[in-house]
């Protein structure tokens, strides 16, 4: 399959190893990667910040980019969740019927990793080797927005000599949500303070999800605390192999 990878600004930026290791997966799974240097922001933190007009020049150079894809790849399911829940929306507001049927076009098409992986190209097992205990954080739109299931666990468990340890209170928020740590500090700090006790509490080597801007916030603060326990993305855990 001819597949686009959809990197992210976030990742681009900040976490350019986990655009390599969805590449190198991809790859190693017997499929083409293109990244088309044209791309941008998804304009989530536009639109989730309120600057909807904002947003509106952003989703139509996404559906220019990637119109012509076979299927577009995101290691972020913050992202693809702002494409799928969020960008007809954003057409409604611009009042283009173009952009909406563009939209609808290329909506489809977009996957976050895991759930393409399994759910799109029906593989559990991708040959993967990692081998240190670690516990999986689900990120919240994940869960509750693109419903990606168990997906990211069918892989893990399939991933030779780690050893997964359930995270307590998985499902609860790490209190990052972009914008939202900056305008609500507080709740957010009280939030991640819950995340993190309950990641110290598994033992884990590693905390794994497959959102880096969770991460960010997690690794932040297991750093600050000197936990003993690092962040790694999940494309990063299924690229690794023995060799």
């Amino acid at each position: 399959m001819q597949i686009s990878l959809f990197i992210t600004c976030f990742n681009d930026t900040l976490f350019p190893d986990t655009g390599k290791a969805t590449v190198q997966l991809l790859e190693r799974l017997g499929h083409t990667v293109e990244f088309p240097m044209e791309q941008t922001c998804c304009g989530q933190m536009h639109y989730n910040t309120g600057y909807h007009d904002e947003a509106i020049p952003l989703v139509r150079k996404f559906v220019e980019v990637f119109g012509d894809a076979e299927a577009i790849v995101a290691p972020s399911a913050s992202c693809v969740a702002m494409v799928h829940e969020f960008y007809h929306k954003v057409a409604e507001r611009a009042e283009d019927r173009g952009l909406a049927r563009e939209v609808d076009r290329v909506v489809p098409r977009v996957f976050e990793l895991s759930q393409f992986l399994v759910d799109e190209l029906g593989v559990e097992d991708v040959g993967a080797y990692y081998p240190h205990r670690v516990t999986y954080h689900p990120t919240c739109h994940s869960l509750r927005m693109l419903k990606v299931g168990d997906a990211p666990l069918r892989l893990l468990h399939n991933v030779k000599g780690l050893d997964l340890i359930e995270l307590p209170a998985a499902e609860e928020c790490c209190g990052f949500g972009g914008t939202f740590a900056v305008k609500n500090a507080d709740t957010s700090m009280a939030m991640l303070g819950d995340k993190i006790r309950h990641i110290k509490d598994t033992g884990a080597e590693v905390c794994i999800a497959g959102d880096n801007s969770c991460l960010m916030h997690i690794g932040g603060a297991l750093q600050r605390q000197r936990g003993g326990v690092k962040t790694v993305h999940l494309a990063e855990i299924l690229a690794s192999t023995e060799d």
